[in-house]
C-alpha cells in the first residue's frame, strides 16, 4: 500500500511502486482531469503539484511521492483567480492541455504574485498547446495576478 494525500484527502492505494503517478491518479483514484500527453515529461499535460511544486505525473513513480501532498486540477478551487481568468478570457480551444497549463500557472503565481511576461514565458515553457492559445494563456495569468493582488 502506498499512502499519499490527494487534494487534501489521505489515500491508500494498491499500486506497483513503479506505476507512474499519472496512472495512479487517473486509473486507480479516478482523478481524470490530469491528462496523458506524451508520457515523456515533454508536454506538460500531466502537470500536478507535489507539495506545491509542479511536477510531471507521467514520469513520477507513485512510490516516490509516498507521504507527500499531491494536488490535481480537481483540487484547485473553481473560483481560483487563475480559473476565473481562464473563463473570462476564453483561454481553452480544444482544452486538452488546459489542466496542465492551469497547474503551472497556479504554481507560478504562488511563487511570484506579479510575474513579468518573461517570467511567465519561462514558467510556462514546458507546457505545450496544440491550438496555440499562448497569448490568451499569458493574458489570463496577468489577469489572475491582478485579481489576486486586490
Amino acid at each position: 500500500m502506498i499512502e499519499l494525500t490527494i487534494n487534501g484527502v489521505a489515500r491508500k492505494i494498491d499500486a506497483t511502486p513503479d506505476m507512474p503517478l499519472l496512472w495512479a491518479l487517473r486509473d486507480v483514484l479516478g482523478y481524470t482531469g490530469t491528462k496523458f500527453g506524451c508520457g515523456m515529461s515533454l508536454c506538460g499535460a500531466c502537470t500536478v503539484h507535489l507539495n506545491g511544486t509542479p511536477i510531471r505525473a507521467c514520469v513520477t513513480p507513485v512510490s516516490s511521492v509516498q507521504g507527500m501532498k499531491v494536488t490535481t486540477i480537481e483540487g484547485i478551487a473553481a473560483n481560483h483567480p487563475v480559473k476565473e481568468a481562464w473563463k473570462k478570457l476564453n483561454v481553452p480551444q480544444c482544452g486538452y492541455c488546459q489542466s496542465g497549463q492551469i497547474m503551472s500557472a497556479v504554481a507560478l503565481l504562488a511563487q511570484k504574485h506579479h510575474p513579468t511576461e518573461s517570467e511567465i514565458d519561462q514558467a510556462m515553457a514546458g507546457n505545450l498547446c496544440r491550438c496555440g492559445t499562448y497569448p490568451r494563456i499569458k493574458s489570463a495569468i496577468l489577469e489572475a495576478a491582478q485579481k489576486g493582488s486586490k
